[in-house]
């Protein structure tokens, strides 16, 4: 055992069972189990028993589920309506698809549970439309949900033995490829049939979501985490992380270490003992830089390798832990180019609602452009750095944030390296062993947007 003590797999613990995504194998994991205690529960008293646990989204901010499903209003007389992101676009994430390709009915299961609380009677869960087989997992998942008879009709659902509950509908949209819809309301927007764009806030999805009805969006991890939660307790759940950031997350590794993955472990274990447990870097070769959330979240360094991985200690390090996308470069790897890639990315993205996105993405890309060729200037830095504050805290999403992290912490950490662009008129890295451009087995390493 050793080191993978430090692991706690919960979401993943059959993922590498045959048939892992059928409803037979969930149920034989005490699938549906914790369900049954929530159904058993007043809304309220479940809504109560979340909070307690001190579960926090996993999709990126951090924010409490228990007091999002809470903020519903009720005796409203509207319907309300229960969406679960599964949008994962974030360069470098990939924990949502490979927990719905793998157990798909744990996500089912948190809904059933969620719907209940907020006194909802149709869920939806919008998916990433490239993803087709786990678009074809989901459907099937669905379909054994509605004949066991945990969804349907309230006849259907009374074949459970839990008394009489309301009639209970999930649908299943498959998106069509824009990171914007991962933002909640540009999602809402989708879902609703216009094009994906960020609406004006307030009102909230809470008071007026999808249809115009209060709505709860919450990200897949978050959802499925909350059946183990009934089912094993909420001491349990808080007996792991810490204590503003309890229970067990999924860590997705990658870049170029030597066994990337999925991790799933305790909130607070850090990059260091994650390296341990998965190989390290590659052999010959040294940690760089990293992300701890994806490319939307300041990179960090060697230096941060003891950093808690939970929301405060991310924080304090002066990033944030985001989707828990911790991408690991090595000394190989031209952080120029790193950058500038995942600023075209936010360019490409950018849904163009806002001025200081639309035209600051832009404008960062060819700067970065020029950067990268040897064309720079040393005053464009200064550029660099005013542009993105002119983005940050100023557009009408978070993807302005997202794209203005990259460049001020590479600036902070690595000022040297984009001087010596500037200087000496072109990347001081040899191409052969820049391995982020590289043809051959080494980019399947690098998770970065192409």
């Amino acid at each position: 055992m050793g080191l993978e003590k430090l692991l706690a797999p919960v979401l993943s613990a059959f993922w590498d069972e045959p048939e892992s995504w059928t409803l037979e194998t969930y149920r034989r994991h005490q699938g549906y189990d914790g369900m049954r205690k929530a159904l058993a529960l007043p809304p309220d008293d479940v809504i109560a028993y979340v909070k307690d646990a001190g579960l926090r989204g996993r999709g990126g901010a951090g924010f409490p589920t228990g007091m999002k499903w809470q903020f519903i209003p009720q005796g409203d007389g509207k319907p309300h309506y229960l969406v679960v992101n599964a949008d994962e676009s974030e360069p470098g994430t990939c924990k949502d698809i490979p927990l719905l390709y793998a157990n798909p009915h744990s996500l089912i299961e948190g809904m059933v549970i969620a719907c209940h609380a907020i006194r909802s009677s149709h869920a939806f869960i919008y998916l990433r439309g490239e993803t087709v087989p786990v678009l074809r997992r989901l459907h099937e998942a669905v379909r054994e949900a509605y004949e066991a008879g945990y969804l349907g009709t309230a006849e259907q659902r009374g074949k459970l033995g839990l008394g009489e509950l309301p009639p209970l509908d999930i649908t299943v949209h498959a998106g069509a490829g824009a990171y914007i819809c991962g933002e909640e309301t540009a999602l809402l927007d989708s879902l609703e049939g216009r094009r994906g764009q960020p609406r004006l806030r307030p009102p909230f999805p809470a008071v007026a979501g999808l249809y115009a009805c209060p709505t709860v969006v919450n990200n897949v991890e978050s959802i499925a985490s909350v059946p183990a939660i009934f089912q094993r307790g909420k001491e349990w759940f808080r007996s792991m992380g810490s204590e503003k950031s309890p229970g067990f997350t999924l860590y997705s590794l990658s870049g170029h270490v030597a066994r990337p993955g999925q991790y799933e472990a305790p909130l607070g274990i850090t990059l260091r003992q994650l390296l341990d447990i998965s190989g390290g870097m590659r052999p010959g070769h040294r940690l760089k830089f990293w992300t701890p959330g994806g490319s939307s979240t300041p990179i960090l360094t060697d230096q941060h390798l003891d950093v808690p991985l939970d929301y405060e200690g991310v924080g304090a390090a002066g990033s944030m832990l985001g989707t828990k996308a911790l991408q690991c470069f090595d000394e190989t790897t031209c952080v120029v180019r790193a950058v500038t890639r995942w600023t075209e990315f936010y360019a490409h993205e950018s849904c163009g609602k806002c001025t200081p996105c639309r035209e600051g993405t832009f404008w960062l890309v060819q700067l970065l452009r020029d950067i990268e060729a040897g064309k720079g200037k040393e005053s464009d830095l200064d550029k660099l750095n005013d542009i993105a504050d002119n983005i940050n805290g100023k557009s009408f999403c978070a993807l302005g944030d997202g794209a203005a992290s990259p460049i001020f912490s590479s600036l902070q950490y690595f000022r040297e390296e984009y001087e010596q662009h500037i200087t000496g008129k072109g990347c001081p890295f040899d191409p052969a062993r820049a391995t982020l451009w590289a043809d051959g087995p080494t980019t399947s390493h690098l998770e970065v947007n192409a």
